[in-house]
């Protein structure tokens, strides 16, 4: 009996220990389970803690990049936010880093942005920026999203056409950019873009190809009252919009007073004042013009909607001594106190003026003379060329003409005036026109003159208008804005 009961002990301890192994060895998995667990569970919540700080951070860069382009519209030359220091290690392309803190009690974020700010200026003004805004929360600094944007004005050569006057675009036209007036607009052209009238509707004469009403179109006693954008051929209709806020082109006298005052008084670009004789006939050569004075002019009869028949001083019969003018790169500005006769090839950017500010019952006109053409048409080159009155192609330029341009005719208008074959049957008409730029006319334009029976009386065969739409981003020095607001062109994130 005590045998029986000393061997039950034995075997209760074995039992015991064995009991206690699978104790330790169950409760180390168990631990092993719990603490692996755990630590899945820390690990998600810190990834998504992270998540949240990545998403975060994108916001936080945003708002840098909000917070200067608030900074702008009222500080639009300042690309120092405020500071006295460009960079920390002067000289420098880029002005930073700048850091401000953000924070945001509703969602219950802090953190910081940093900015890094460069910009292009002409002649002591800003024509183009770009802001690279970091951005991080205070919990996760070394969670970091960066973001580049280019700010710019909009501005004129957002544009293929600006005017301010009704107009028809004939059915051989193709139009490749955005397309407003601020008058009634008959598009029988190909519309690649937006077509905008400031007009709800007009009414549209003879002169429009109106003699019969057209459909589109209603009859009010013997006028012709027709939508503010109307097609009776290619135009594409759901392009068309009507009527939206009109471009004030009297703005633009106030920037040629302030380019006139840069050149002449402030000793920036290059002035040239009256000439006491006819005018100047400048030719580009990419670094530099050559300028001469104009001693004399013959006359060439000729037509314009403005003028009737009448003789019209255009063609250079004797100049003067040439003069030659490297072009500042800091501030290619070319102002002339009087009428210009141009042509040439353009390198880098620049800007040409036109304008008698001194006499006011004179208003000065361009003429161009022949091809103006860019060496490059990347963006990197860029014209602005303002007429105070016209902008106006001569009788004897090339078969095939190019013009590469933003071309601004202030109270005028942009054209070719209508020169009859039985005086001039070698240059009455020209094959080809290419515009690859903007236009910009107080008036209608003009490049091709029709028969009242058909066909071709004067101007070019065919035109085509190219919209240059890299010059928005990088533009030459004071072209006219349509905003003073500075708006984004470009997002990306770094």
């Amino acid at each position: 009996m005590l045998f029986k009961i000393k061997k039950t002990k034995q075997r209760l301890e074995r039992n015991g220990g064995v009991i206690t192994t699978y104790a330790l060895v169950f409760g180390a998995i168990f631990l092993l389970l719990i603490s692996g667990l755990l630590s899945f569970v820390l690990l998600q919540l810190k990834q998504s803690s992270q998540k949240i700080a990545w998403n975060a951070s994108l916001h936080i860069a945003e708002a840098g990049i909000d917070y200067y382009r608030w900074h702008l519209n009222h500080f639009p030359n300042d690309l120092q936010d405020g500071q006295s220091f460009c960079c920390e290690n002067p000289p420098c392309t880029v002005c930073g880093p700048y850091e401000h803190s953000y924070s945001d009690p509703l969602s219950k974020v802090e953190g910081r942005f940093v900015l890094e700010i460069e910009g292009k200026t002409q002649c002591g003004k800003v024509t183009a920026i770009t802001i690279t805004s970091t951005g991080y929360t205070s919990d996760f600094p070394d969670i970091q999203r960066k973001v580049k944007v280019k700010y710019i004005r909009p501005s004129v050569a957002d544009y293929a056409y600006l005017l301010n006057d009704n107009v028809w675009a004939g059915s051989d036209r193709e139009i490749k950019g955005p397309y407003h007036s601020n008058g009634g607009i008959r598009m029988d052209g190909e519309n690649k873009a937006l077509v905008t009238s400031a007009k709800s509707e007009w009414v549209c004469t003879s002169s429009f190809g109106c003699d019969t009403c057209p459909s589109s179109c209603r009859l009010e006693g013997s006028d012709c009252v027709c939508p503010g954008v109307f097609t009776t051929a290619n135009g594409n209709e759901e392009l068309f919009r009507y009527p939206v806020p009109p471009f004030d082109f009297e703005g633009i006298t106030m920037d040629l007073a302030e380019i006139k005052d840069v050149t002449k008084n402030q000793g920036q670009g290059i002035y040239l004042p009256p000439s006491e004789k006819k005018g100047y006939y400048v030719i580009l050569k990419k670094e530099s013009i050559d300028v001469y004075k104009i001693i004399d002019l013959d006359a060439v009869w000729a037509y314009s909607l403005e003028e009737g028949w009448h003789w019209e001083y255009s063609k250079i019969s004797k100049k003067g001594d040439l003069k030659t003018y490297n072009i500042p790169l800091d501030c290619a500005l070319l102002f002339v106190e009087d009428d210009l006769w141009i042509e040439g090839e353009v390198q880098n950017k620049l800007t040409i003026v036109s304008a008698d500010l001194e006499n006011p019952n004179k208003e000065t006109n361009v003429w161009l003379t022949g091809n103006i053409t860019y060496t490059q048409k990347d963006g990197s080159d860029g014209l602005v060329l303002v007429g105070q009155k016209n902008v106006l192609i001569t009788l004897e330029v090339p078969e095939n003409m190019e013009l590469h341009g933003t071309y601004i005719a202030q109270t005028g208008h942009f054209g070719r005036n209508h020169y009859p074959c039985s005086y001039y049957p070698a240059d009455c008409i020209k094959e080809y026109l290419e515009i690859f730029g903007s236009i910009v006319s107080n008036g209608r334009v003009g490049t091709q003159w029709v028969n009242p029976w058909g066909g071709i009386a004067s101007g070019f065969r065919d035109r085509e208008n190219i919209y240059d739409s890299k010059q928005s981003y990088n533009p030459p020095p004071f072209l006219p804005y349509t905003s003073e607001t500075f708006e984004f062109k470009e997002w990306e994130e770094l």
